[in-house]
């Protein structure tokens, strides 16, 4: 077997939701914030005073930002609605799948826990024919990375 020594392309992708009744929205412009980062924890050795021991301690992730055209009437919209005027959260599973040519998962992220932080809409202006974009700002406890379908 021949691996594939072609990197896939970072616009075929779509992003799924497992939870409150998200269902079909698949389609968004933008996926970024997927990071992932180990704090380093400098520890002094007694006695020894001519440096410091680095370790590793827990990864810190960055919150994830999701951007699409607005869509008025939607489960992800009424998700993110109940949790920013109501303060009521239900945490989801997200997976965002990076896809080959023929539309198979070449990598998954799975998100883990995760909750809106913010919500917002592109500049309303009468002077330009644009799409209305709306920005999700989503906070998760971590994610796992797969290669392959999910």
């Amino acid at each position: 077997m021949t691996a594939n020594i072609y990197p896939p392309v970072g616009f075929y992708f779509k992003v799924n939701f497992a939870g409150a009744g998200i269902t079909k929205e698949h389609s968004f412009k933008e996926v970024t914030g997927l990071a992932a980062e180990l704090g380093v924890e400098e520890v002094a050795e007694g006695g020894e005073l001519r440096f410091k021991h680095r370790l590793p301690s827990t990864p810190k992730y960055n919150n994830l930002t999701l951007k699409r055209g607005l869509l008025v009437d939607s489960n992800l919209r009424q998700w993110v609605d109940k949790a920013i005027t109501s303060f009521e959260f239900t945490p989801i599973l997200i997976s965002i799948e990076l896809l080959n040519a023929d539309g198979t998962a070449a990598m998954t992220w799975n998100v883990h826990n995760a909750w809106p932080v913010k919500w917002e809409i592109s500049q309303l202006n009468a002077m330009s024919n644009e799409v209305a974009i709306e920005t999700l700002e989503i906070a998760f406890d971590y994610f796992e990375t797969k290669t392959g379908k999910a």
